[in-house]
């Protein structure tokens, strides 16, 4: 899909342009656009400006404010004056196919919103047919309603990819047929092709499931880049891709974990992301599927980064948006080691933040009533790894006599026999 793609040998510089609402503070926007920038750089691009204006709401018509825009404008042509082209201006919010006509209108350069960005990411990730043809749905239902703005070329996109399949509809346009309802003809027809594959492999994965037997399943969920992989690493002794970008992991890993003679599946997910896409959600709902039949879920968080309060919130959103709200959970606080809080002054009589508190401070919050329910760990540095071992081994156990109490029996006897 090349509309998205970035390229990877040419370094593009990136603006980005948020807003400051009633419900969105200067600081949650200010977080919200340091995540776009790595999302920015995750996708090969170098931010070298932030916009930010504050409104009751998104303008409809050009998200920003007229006045703002000129500005952003007036900041690309003195770019450009000075040789130092700016090559696109990422939003942080969904814009409508009006707001990215409008926008691009006035500036003149490649206009991308987060969603775009975020199926930037996934189609450079994506290795397996199976995320590809994921990613590539969600790209259509994206490029759908926006066809004004990006239908060049798609004639040639549908013939030579098969859209169309055995339809009849590529090639041809009907009588009185303009450009733009050809496009969406063609669109919708490679996304119904899309699904059809996307439901034969679905019911691959699912017998595949069906034939892993009679084992507690674990899943590893959580914010995206908060160690999920390189936790999946140590507890399964495998080699699971783990990088420190976003979307690093996209296809579901499922691999068999023994610890102490209890054998259990052990599955590493995509991560989440605020705004994360509807669209996207929809189109890997197989790959969620490793979440939702999972009988334990270890949700990792960031304990390092400023804002993990709101990841959590975020990720237990996105649980109960996919139904699994209700499953037995633990907190595991990952990156203990690079944990940091700034000390305050003695004369500084403002209350106490949590920037200000020191990780011991930390863990005796609302932490601490959470008892064994949660765990703190340095995966990297592997600082209380051998408690989370024991912890996940209580849990399955415990799962597994509930679940196959005659399968326990026989595992008492294996036990008892190897002592």
């Amino acid at each position: 899909m090349k509309e998205f793609v970035i390229s990877e040998a040419k370094v593009e510089t990136a603006v980005l342009v948020g807003i400051i609402t009633q419900t969105q503070d200067e600081r949650k926007t200010k977080e919200y656009l340091d995540e776009l920038a790595f999302l920015a750089e995750t996708a090969g691009a170098v931010v070298v400006k932030r916009f930010t204006q504050r409104l009751p709401t998104a303008n409809s018509v050009t998200y920003v404010g007229k006045g703002k825009l000129e500005e952003i404008q007036e900041y690309i042509l003195q770019e450009e004056d000075n040789e130092r082209e700016v090559g696109m201006v990422i939003f942080d919010d969904e814009l409508s196919a009006k707001q990215m006509r409008n926008i691009e209108a006035v500036l003149k350069v490649k206009i991308l919103d987060r969603t775009s960005l975020i199926l930037d990411i996934f189609a450079m990730r994506a290795q397996t047919a199976h995320a590809k043809t994921q990613v590539e749905l969600a790209q259509y239902k994206y490029m759908l309603p926006r066809l004004q703005r990006l239908w060049t070329h798609l004639e040639r996109q549908g013939g030579g990819s098969g859209a169309g399949g055995g339809k009849g509809s590529v090639g041809l346009r009907g009588p009185g047929e303009t450009q733009l309802e050809m496009d969406r003809r063609i669109i919708l027809n490679r996304m119904s092709l899309l699904k059809e594959r996307l439901a034969e492999i679905d019911k691959q994965k699912a017998t595949q499931r069906k034939s892993r037997g009679r084992m507690i399943r674990v899943a590893l969920v959580g914010y995206t880049n908060v160690g999920k992989s390189t936790i999946m690493n140590l507890l399964s002794k495998s080699e699971v891709f783990a990088e420190n970008k976003l979307f690093a992991t996209l296809d579901t890993t499922v691999r068999k974990v023994i610890i102490d003679n209890l054998p259990f599946l052990l599955s590493d997910t995509v991560g989440f992301i605020r705004k994360l896409p509807t669209d996207l959600v929809e189109s890997f709902k197989s790959t969620l599927d490793e979440v939702r039949e999972a009988d334990l879920l270890l949700h990792v968080v960031d304990i390092s980064h400023p804002g993990f309060e709101d990841q959590i919130e975020v990720v237990n959103k996105t649980l109960a948006d996919i139904g699994c709200g209700d499953k037995h959970m633990m907190l595991v606080f990952n990156k203990i080691d690079a944990y940091q809080h700034v000390e305050k002054d003695e004369d500084d009589l403002t209350p106490r933040t949590k920037e200000n508190m020191t990780l011991d401070e930390l863990m005796n919050t609302w932490m601490a009533k959470m008892h064994d329910n949660c765990i703190f760990i340095s995966a990297r540095e592997k600082i209380h790894f051998e408690e989370l071992r024991k912890e996940v081994y209580e849990r399955v156990k415990g799962l597994h006599v509930q679940k196959y109490p005659y399968n326990d029996f026989l595992y008492q006897i294996y036990e008892e026999e190897n002592e």
